[in-house]
């Protein structure tokens, strides 16, 4: 079992093996005020950026990191775009490091005391992990990465670089809307309908379709070799989980994000 990062932050902590610590951060423990109350580390939703810097100060100590640049937050643009954090990364100058990361969806490494992650409000988090090859991947997968099959992709990349075995991953899917509450419009039905998803099983209609996009993307990493019983979803609606988890839904967008992260040891 991963050692529980010491709770300086408020951290909800996967159930891992020895080596790897993957969590998802909560609303509590940080310094932000307002809609971003408190512990958001995410510099593209309007927040402070005093605020931010102490909220990423106290998840770095939290997790034991060796400095703040071995805290890997991406720029997401619900794209499908997976980046490898290397050793040559942090030989980069800050600019270019934030150039690496600018419209990145997923990130994954195979460096110790490096937290690779993403920033979500709604959407789904996944954190992907090979034992064998030590790797893991961080993936954020709204709506349009859903469609776009990213987790799926995410397999392939760490199957192209580290030569992992799908088989062999294991996955957890972190706080995210529910079917019950994810409403679409007949428009983003279609997308899935169109790019092939099973309807029946991850749709249904009350007023309007919904969507249960744990579900999709727990098939695709199954369709892509991942074991079914090596997936875990932790079951948390950010929705209905608004006082322990930001939610763009109820709280707007301008408010703070969820950072999903992993870090080997």
């Amino acid at each position: 079992m991963a050692v529980a990062a010491p709770h300086f932050v408020g951290l909800h902590l996967y159930d891992t093996p020895k080596g790897v610590t993957a969590f998802s951060t909560t609303r509590h423990g940080g310094v932000s005020t307002g809609s971003y109350a408190t512990l958001n580390v995410n510099a593209y939703c309007g927040d402070q950026p005093a605020s931010i810097a102490e909220n990423r100060r106290l998840l770095c100590a939290s997790l034991n990191l060796p400095d703040e640049n071995r805290l890997i937050i991406p720029h997401q643009v619900h794209d499908t775009v997976v980046r490898q954090v290397t050793d040559d990364f942090f030989q980069l100058t800050a600019t270019q490091r934030q150039e690496l990361l600018e419209g990145v969806d997923a990130v994954m490494t195979d460096i110790k005391e490096v937290c690779i992650g993403v920033s979500t409000a709604d959407c789904i988090p996944i954190i992907i992990y090979d034992a064998s090859h030590h790797a893991a991947c961080a993936v954020h997968a709204g709506w349009r990465g859903t469609v776009g099959r990213i987790a799926q992709k995410a397999v392939a990349a760490m199957v192209a670089a580290y030569g992992s075995n799908p088989h062999d991953l294991m996955a957890w899917i972190g706080p995210g809307i529910s079917l019950r509450n994810f409403e679409v419009g007949q428009e983003v039905f279609d997308c899935f309908s169109q790019a092939g998803f099973p309807m029946e099983r991850i749709s249904c209609r009350y007023a309007k379709w919904h969507i249960d996009l744990p579900l999709c993307n727990r098939l695709q990493l199954q369709d892509a070799g991942v074991p079914g019983e090596y997936i875990t979803d932790c079951g948390i609606c950010t929705y209905d989980c608004v006082d322990d988890f930001f939610s763009a839904r109820r709280q707007g967008i301008s408010s703070g994000r969820i950072y999903t992260g992993a870090v080997l040891s």
